[in-house]
């Protein structure tokens, strides 16, 4: 047993395992904020623009609820249209942002791939340094 905690801990803190428990905690913390703009921001918009309407309620009723007095003996049947759009809209808002952000990762993959190495500077050539040495064995005779 001792063994195999050594093993899931090695596992563990592994770079790539850490580097993906933090994507997945900002992952969720990124889709609680584009889940707010969504509903704060944008549907209260866009009901605003379609007549006033709160897209979040906004439901197709199939069957009206079935009623004893105030007791509700069957609820009623409906098409969650609001939220479902909402859904949607958030769904786009993320997949947008992500494609945002791969497009700025690639173009700097892109310019690092592009950008020329600099060139060594070149040396004598073989010949060349033959030569040279030719002509100090020659000095030192």
């Amino acid at each position: 047993m001792k063994k195999f905690m050594h093993e899931f801990k090695e596992f563990a803190m592994r770079g790539n395992v850490l580097d993906m428990a933090v994507g997945v905690i900002l992952g969720g913390a990124f889709g609680k904020i584009t889940t707010s703009l969504v509903n704060d921001v944008f549907m209260p918009l866009i009901g605003t623009l379609i007549g006033g309407v709160d897209l979040g309620k906004l439901n197709i009723v199939l069957k009206d609820a079935v009623m004893n007095g105030e007791e509700i003996v069957a609820p009623a049947v409906t098409l969650g249209i609001g939220t479902f759009l909402t859904t949607v809209i958030d769904f786009i808002l993320v997949a947008f942002v992500i494609f945002l952000m791969i497009k700025t990762i690639n173009r700097f993959h892109k310019k690092k791939e592009e950008d020329p190495k600099p060139e060594e500077p070149k040396g004598p050539t073989t010949e060349e340094l033959l030569t040279e040495i030719r002509d100090l064995l020659k000095e030192q005779k």
